[in-house]
């Protein structure tokens, strides 16, 4: 291609694109490209640090380069080096950051025993002050907190897991599956608090000591794990005047406000949705790198707006799995909990600690979970992800491990 691609963001979905196509990459992190969704097995050992990296670019990337400002006019990048990139199509993969509590003595830096847990240097920042008996609380029980507590547990820290809300994952779980996920989180020696609000953080000699709730109560930690979600990066975009909302708002075409820019993955917000989810990643770079390769218009001018591929949502499944003296999978996708009308079909396996739930609207796989025995979900995620009128057959075919097939 003799179209200067610039890709900002060496993440999942900038990895993926850099694969696809002749790129100029630049990755702010000094780490090659790698995969975020292995790195809680990472700190809890499983897997060595080169284990997580993605398959190489087309091109070699450049590393530890942060892009610090776009001018539209003259299609440039700066870097903080100083250096400037030229671009005939610039791409926007710059991910997003972990949000910071409004806590009572977390201002400005963090104190020393404080972690957010997105990046690769978090996790190996983490795993190098971790050891037996080190007293550890995890603020936040969406997936990446229970993730997070897990491979502390495994470190054989003592572990406090906290969520504001009422029960774990409550996002991607129904209640009786978030009980089920608690029961097994505290097998691993996890210590679990709900509807609980952290207010502040203790210090002394500028390291945390202890974690203040909103209740009086307080719990003494050496380190502090901050897995309160994430937000998407568009500072940079924000800067070049372009359209915002959560994220960086793109159409079908992945495209901005200004037709020369694309973004994709967790930065990017494609009908009033930010994903922040490997898949979609995925799927947006993979959909972004056909519509670049099927341009027939001159080097640097957009594409035809009616024609070409076309990225209109992802349906994402997310899939987590807990170690422990009996691990634990678990998957989730779409609505778990069913509305007045819905049909419903549960089935639960005390003696395996397996339960089954799918939710179906009219004619309409809507959503399910699954914890424990996973054999159904390839079927059932082909029902969900394909959007089509389920055959006429009892709701149960749906549960068993063929899918009915």
């Amino acid at each position: 291609m003799s179209t200067r691609i610039v890709v900002v963001g060496g993440g999942t979905a900038g990895a993926r694109l850099a694969q696809r196509l002749p790129v100029t990459l630049l990755g702010e992190e000094s780490h090659a490209p790698y995969n975020r969704v292995l790195l809680a097995d990472v700190l809890a050992g499983r897997y060595a640090p080169e284990v997580t990296a993605v398959p190489g670019t087309r091109e070699p990337a450049r590393l530890g380069v942060r892009a610090v400002r776009i001018d539209r006019a003259a299609r440039t990048v700066e870097c903080a080096d100083g250096s400037l990139v030229g671009y005939d199509r610039l791409v926007l993969a710059t991910g997003s950051n972990p949000v910071l509590p409004p806590l009572r003595g977390l201002r400005g830096a963090l104190p020393a025993g404080v972690h957010p847990f997105r990046t690769l240097d978090d996790c190996l920042e983490l795993r190098s002050v971790v050891r037996p008996g080190v007293r550890a609380v995890v603020i936040g029980g969406g997936l990446l907190g229970v993730s997070a507590a897990r491979a502390l547990a495994a470190l054989g820290a003592e572990v406090v897991l906290t969520q504001q809300g009422e029960r774990l994952m409550e996002r991607q779980l129904d209640v009786q599956a978030s009980a089920l996920l608690r029961e097994h989180v505290e097998s691993l020696g996890v210590e679990v608090h709900t509807e609980c609000r952290v207010s502040g953080l203790r210090q002394r000699d500028g390291a945390v000591t202890a974690v203040e709730l909103a209740d009086g109560f307080v719990l003494d930690a050496q380190v502090v794990v901050l897995a309160c979600g994430v937000r998407p990066r568009v500072a940079l975009a924000r800067e070049a005047g372009l359209d915002i909302a959560t994220g960086i708002v793109v159409d079908d075409e992945l495209r901005t406000s200004d037709p020369y820019i694309h973004a994709i993955g967790d930065c990017a917000e494609h009908g009033g949705r930010v994903y922040g989810l490997a898949g979609p990643a995925l799927e947006q770079a993979d959909v972004l790198a056909d519509l670049l390769l099927s341009e027939t218009a001159t080097a640097g001018a957009p594409a035809p707006t009616d024609s070409g591929p076309r990225y209109t949502g992802t349906r994402a499944l997310t899939r987590l799995t807990l170690g422990g003296a009996q691990p634990l999978d678990l998957a989730a996708f779409g609505e778990a909990t069913a509305r007045p009308g819905d049909d419903v079909v549960q089935l639960t396996d005390a003696t395996r600690g397996a339960y089954r739930k799918v939710v179906v609207r009219g004619d309409r796989l809507v959503g399910g979970v699954l914890l424990g025995d996973l054999a159904a979900v390839g079927a059932l995620a082909r029902a969900w992800e394909g959007d089509e009128a389920l055959p006429e057959a009892p709701l149960l075919h749906l549960l068993t491990h063929d899918g009915g097939s």
